[in-house]
Parts: structure tokens; sequence; C-alpha cells
């Protein structure tokens, strides 16, 4: 099993993106980062295209609303041409995870996209937040139900920080969820909802080797939803804790 190269989502750096797109990817690249997730792409592909190019980066994967596009073939088609793997819908709203018929809807509105999304050479996949694991369907995590629900033709993303804020141990649900994970987001913090406590990878309170240890073959992409620190800071400082040995 080869070890996935370590990735980093760019709405971490996304004020940085909006000033000086070339120039911010470059500084990702200087740091070490090869792999890129993307977000917002469909309305910024040609300059996308001629950033990642520039900085020598790939995008594997990539965020976009798909469960609630009205048409979400040009998100398709922009993953496509960028040179996507895996494009994966970031968000449903927690009200939509309350009970098991919401859940069913949105697996099955998933399964219906998988082979469109196929067609352009994409796997679908779907990321968490901390509701879909606080909110309980007969015991269960909303989220285990989803994925019980959605076969082998979608996968998860599992945001590993917000799984622990829903209040799950994240470790352990990888553990249950197994080979359905192929991307994990590994942030840190102090496991409040509180965007601005989170810190660079491995300074916070998130057991990260054991979250790694629990999905080895899945891709890990480092993030910051908001820091009171400097940005690029904590993405150096989460390079080279992840690149420090940590990882399987």
């Amino acid at each position: 099993m080869s070890r996935q190269p370590l990735s980093v989502q760019l709405y971490t750096v996304r004020d940085a993106l909006a000033a000086d797109l070339p120039g911010t990817l470059s500084r990702l690249a200087e740091i070490g980062y090869r792999d890129v997730e993307l977000f917002g792409f469909v309305d910024r592909v040609e300059e996308l295209e001629q950033g990642l190019a520039a900085a020598g980066l790939r995008a594997p994967s990539g965020h976009a609303p798909l469960v609630d596009a009205e048409d979400p073939a040009p998100a398709f088609r922009a993953a496509a041409r960028l040179g996507l793997e895996t494009i994966i819908d970031p968000f449903i709203p927690a009200e939509r995870w309350e009970t098991r018929e919401q859940v069913e809807q949105t697996a099955a509105r998933l399964v219906e996209l998988a082979p469109q999304a196929a067609e352009h050479g994409l796997r679908l996949g779907y990321h968490n937040h901390a509701w879909e694991l606080s909110s309980r369907i007969d015991g269960t995590p909303a989220l285990e139900v989803l994925a019980d629900l959605l076969g082998d033709a979608v996968v998860l993303e599992v945001d590993t920080y917000w799984a622990a804020v829903g209040g799950v141990d994240a470790p352990e649900l990888l553990l249950r969820l197994g080979e359905r994970v192929t991307h994990l987001h590994i942030k840190d913090g102090d496991l409040s909802h509180d965007n601005e406590a989170q810190v660079a990878v491995g300074t916070g309170a998130m057991d990260v080797p054991a979250v790694l240890a629990a999905a080895p073959s899945a891709q890990p992409v480092a993030e910051l939803d908001d820091t009171r620190g400097d940005v690029f800071q904590a993405l150096i400082d989460s390079y080279d804790y992840l690149e420090s040995g940590v990882r399987p």
C-alpha cells in the first residue's frame, strides 16, 4: 500500500488566493505541498489551470456543491478539465440530518449523481461537518447512516476535527467506515466550534497519529477553517509535523 501524498485545502488560504492566486499557489509549493484540494473552482478554471501548472501543483480533489445544484454538469466539466480525480460535496446543512428520511434523500441524490460524475472520469464524495455526527438516527451518527446507504459508488472525505467536535472518537469512526474513506481533513485545535481556535496540526487536542493510523490509505488534506495566528506559518508547521514521520 503506497502512502498518499499530503494535500492542503485551498480554503485555508482563501484571502491570499483572492488577492494573488499565482503567488499563493507558488508559496504553498515552496512550503513543500505538491497536492492541493480546490474549492470554488467552477468559475476560475482558466486561472487555476495556469496557476497550478506554474506552481507545479496537482489538484486530485476539490469541493463543489452538487446535491443542491440545479445543474451539476458545469462542476463536473470544470473538475475534469483541472485534472481532479474526486469531486466532493462539502456541505448539506444541519437541519437536513435530523431524520432517517432526510438522510435517505441525501443518499439517494448522491447515488444518482455518481454515474454522472463517472462520465467525466470522476469519483463522487461527501465531506462532513460536526452536525452529521452529533445528529443520531436511532443511536447511530447520521454520517454512518448515510455511509451505509451509499454503496460503493460514493466515497467519504471525513473531516476528523469536526467529527471529534461532533462527539465521536475520530479514529474509531474511521475504522468503522473503512475503505469508504478516501480523504481525510486533518486539522487541530481545542475541539470547540470556534474556528479561530484552530491551530497548526500537531499543536492542538487532536490525536493526529491515531487518526492517520486508522485510515492509512486515505489522502490526508491539511486545513484550517480559520486561526488567530498566521495561516501560512500554521501550514508550514502542519507540513513539517505531518512529514516528520508521524504518518504510517
